[in-house]
């Protein structure tokens, strides 16, 4: 049985970063909701509180039941899990005066203490709240403080309960990975054997058995997620799983035959499909974003569907799904408001009548690339940028044609295959260009031109919720605009987008 850390989430920005850390000490740990966990047997080794936007002094303040947890399972309060350990337990939580937001320093830690064992004085930690521990219970014991927050951390006597008021998992508690693993490691006893290999061995090992001599189908797109799942069934049921690799006329230049022909090569079952003309001739005159998401959205199933049925007795879809898309579906505040659609398999499973595999679902996107790695994949595929799977339907932003999607495929390949060439592809998260719906004048030789404007979008980001535009060399964007310009008929200025995310989205629609 696979031992774990419990993560109980109150809805804080932060929780997903809390188990990645976990897992990046190679232990496991699973998220769920702090009023819908699963049952306390023993493979959970501990149990981590997270932080939460509510006060515990709010009317409808989130309350855990811990009786199966609390002096039983060594417990670690996080901010919000901290002041509900002091405030529910005979201590008291109130507005607090200083501010408790950013970077603080640790003036003092007791080192005697296994939580914070090798940490060094002054330790830079993240703060982030709006209330502070006044008072705490009799017998509750401070074990660090700053200069304004004098209960930083506490331990439960008589328990292995403890308790901090700043963030370990943000990059800015600067030894704050050495805190959790102070935790998950010495204080829980967790073995650190959750590896990429071990993952693969466990993964095949039950798909295997789930799924028997069964036939499954497998929609491939390109990207690190559908790839890693596709070699992972395929090592566990290898020819019964069939990959439909379709091409709906808005992939990269070139894109369709270069994929295919990776795929090939990695010994992997696809058909490929070309249904660009349908795509192309459903989508024209369309230019709503949501609209064309939805269309090709549907185009997708109605191909995929139609391939699949070609295949003879498939029993099982499946889907690339990871595991921040797990969480964000069963979180404490229930799905997230759409903030768009996403051009998934979303309607296949009920339509096709097939039920679901999800081999990755367990996974955080990093994890994917390493279990990629283990099992031989190249670090071309592995490495390859995020692109949305309404793929270039929503980089033109107007109405779609085919000569539009010529001219920014075109300029696309110039600006990607330039990141390349100057060794910067691996220094951003994802990279683009967009066909606006605007036309500059321009000269060229002697005669004025009227023609298209594209924005250079390049992003550096860990996970995609927040992004920084990259600070890409001058003379690199001289040279990519001058070839952009030079090269692709149809535009005469290019320009560089600086926004970042929040506001701004990483893609325009």
């Amino acid at each position: 049985m696979q031992e774990k850390i419990l993560i109980l989430d109150f809805g804080s920005q932060y929780t997903q970063l809390i188990g990645r850390r976990v897992r990046e000490l190679n232990v496991y740990c699973e998220i769920h909701p702090f009023n819908n966990h699963p049952a306390i047997d023993e493979t959970v080794k501990g149990v981590i509180l997270s932080g939460s936007p509510s006060s515990v002094r709010d009317e409808n303040a989130p309350h855990p039941d811990l009786s199966e947890i609390k002096g039983k399972l060594p417990l670690l309060g996080v901010c919000y899990g901290a002041q509900y350990l002091a405030h529910f337990f005979g201590g008291e939580v109130a507005p607090s005066n200083t501010r408790e937001y950013g970077r603080a320093n640790l003036a003092y830690i007791n080192k005697e203490d296994k939580l914070f064992e090798g940490l060094s004085d002054n330790s830079q930690v993240w703060m982030s709240h709006g209330d502070t521990i006044v008072s705490l219970p009799e017998n509750y014991e401070v074990i660090a403080s700053t200069h304004d927050v004098e209960n930083a951390a506490y331990r439960i006597n008589g328990e292995t309960s403890y308790a901090i008021q700043f963030h370990p998992e943000v990059y800015h508690s600067t030894e704050g990975t050495q805190l959790l693993k102070n935790f998950v490691v010495d204080i829980c006893g967790c073995q650190q054997d959750w590896t990429p290999a071990s993952f693969v061995e466990t993964t095949v090992a039950q798909l295997k058995q789930k799924l028997g001599n069964d036939k499954v189908v497998l929609g491939l797109s390109g990207g690190v997620d559908s790839t890693v799942a596709g070699v992972l069934l395929h090592k566990a049921i290898g020819d019964n799983l069939t990959c439909i690799f379709v091409d709906n006329g808005l992939l990269r230049k070139d894109e369709f035959e270069n994929v295919l022909d990776s795929y090939q090569h990695m010994g992997l079952n696809v058909i490929g499909v070309d249904a660009s003309k349908k795509f192309l001739d459903d989508l024209a005159g369309i230019t709503e974003p949501e609209a064309k998401r939805k269309v090709i959205g549907r185009d997708f199933i109605e191909v995929f569907d139609e391939e699949a049925h070609k295949i003879k007795d498939v029993k099982w879809l499946g889907q690339g799904t990871i595991y921040p898309d797990v969480i964000e579906s069963v979180s404490v505040n229930g799905p997230s408001a759409t903030i768009k659609s996403h051009h998934n398999v979303g309607g296949l499973p009920e339509k096709m009548n097939l039920k679901v595999v999800e081999p990755l679902n367990l996974l955080f996107k990093d994890e994917v690339r390493r279990v990629g790695k283990a099992m031989g994949i190249s670090a071309e595929l592995l490495g390859r940028h995020p692109f949305p799977g309404p793929g270039l339907g929503i980089r033109i932003l107007s109405d779609i044609t085919a000569e539009k999607v010529r001219i920014l495929q075109e300029a696309d390949a110039i600006f990607i295959n330039g990141l390349r060439e100057w060794g910067l592809y691996n220094d951003v998260w994802q990279a683009g260009v967009m066909l606006l719906p605007v036309q500059s004048v321009g000269v060229m030789g002697d005669e004025r031109t009227y023609e298209n404007v594209v924005a250079l979008r390049a992003v550096a980001s860990t996970d995609g919720m927040t992004a920084d535009w990259v600070h890409l060399p001058y003379d690199f964007l001289a040279k990519v605009s001058n070839d952009i310009i030079n090269k692709v008929r149809g535009i005469n200025r290019v320009v560089y987008d600086i926004s970042s995310k929040p506001p701004a989205t990483i893609e325009w629609e």
